[in-house]
């Protein structure tokens, strides 16, 4: 199969190469998929730099990528919850860094797996695994409900716009921090935009003067912000500080799950949950994909189309 891979840490692309790979072994309880897209995500090239290594095992060479949307073509033994030529999308994320998603194939376990929503086009459904599934446990997290108020730290990338519609869909009061030019795309979704940066605590409180009862953090380096305006009382949770925990909150990591994922499949079906794309990119153009993801500014979601 073709397929992106790298044969060694870097900072930057420079050990990306397009090629010819094996294609995925396929074991008890997995399905081996073939990818119609796959969401790229700021961890991709923080893992492809090494700064997972601390946490996660890497077997070079490495294919990059843990979102996929796509067909069943084979079933691995014993796997009876789906069928060949199934419409499927997982957050593929395996023990090892290794088999990723870069690819036209991968084998993915079956409790990893839900069904395609229909409303979603392949785009879509590739974005949303991993993005939707962290708005998904920071949600949870906070139990947040018809009663809170939740500020959103990076409310219109590709987890924050999730996270506002989730937000939004049980009935809380969302305000979003973003950068103008998002301020309309925010509100489309049902948030209140914010714009980030210097007197960002003074633009919350204006409209909020009591404080928000929930925070989720999806940018970091926002801890000082979230304490000055959160409630007593309040919760907040981030994906991206581990410093939090010390201070009350919760710091998140997604995990793999088919059920949850399904969840926000039938979300998609009855039209509360979207996912905006910005961008697509071929496979042998997954170098331009990662680098837009560097830039820390994309709106929505950038997706591989094999």
């Amino acid at each position: 199969m073709r397929a992106v891979t790298y044969g060694a840490y870097a900072p930057d692309n420079s050990a990306l190469s397009y090629g010819e790979a094996p294609d995925p072994k396929l074991g008890p309880g997995q399905v081996r998929v073939r990818v119609r897209a796959a969401g790229v995500n700021p961890v991709d090239w923080k893992v492809m730099a090494g700064g997972l290594d601390g946490m996660m095992d890497a077997v070079f060479p490495v294919i990059p990528g843990w979102d996929v949307a796509g067909v069943v073509t084979e079933l691995g033994p014993d796997t009876p919850e789906f069928a060949v030529g199934d419409e499927v999308m997982a957050y593929a994320r395996k023990d090892v860094v290794h088999a990723g998603t870069f690819a036209e194939y991968v084998a993915v376990p079956a409790p990893f797996v839900a069904r395609k929503p229909a409303a979603l086009d392949w785009a879509q459904a590739g974005g949303l695994p991993l993005a939707g599934l962290t708005a998904l446990r920071c949600l949870d997290h906070l139990a947040v409900d018809a009663r809170d108020t939740l500020l959103i730290h990076g409310a219109s990338g590709g987890v924050g716009s999730i996270a506002v519609q989730l937000g939004r869909e049980r009935g809380a009061r969302v305000i979003g921090t973003t950068s103008p030019r998002n301020h309309d795309f925010l509100r489309r979704l049902g948030a209140e935009p914010v714009t980030y940066g210097e007197g960002l605590v003074e633009r919350v409180r204006a409209l909020t003067p009591d404080g928000v009862s929930a925070v989720a953090d999806f940018v970091g380096g926002q801890l000082d912000v979230t304490r000055a305006v959160l409630t007593p009382n309040g919760r907040h949770v981030s994906t991206a500080d581990n410093t939090v925990d010390q201070h009350g909150g919760h710091w998140v990591w997604v995990r793999p799950d088919g059920t949850k994922l399904a969840e926000l499949a039938a979300l998609a079906d009855r039209g509360a949950l979207t996912v905006e794309v910005s961008e697509t990119h071929p496979l042998d153009r997954a170098a331009d994909a990662l680098t837009t993801l560097r830039t820390g500014h994309t709106r929505g979601k950038v997706v591989i189309v094999p």
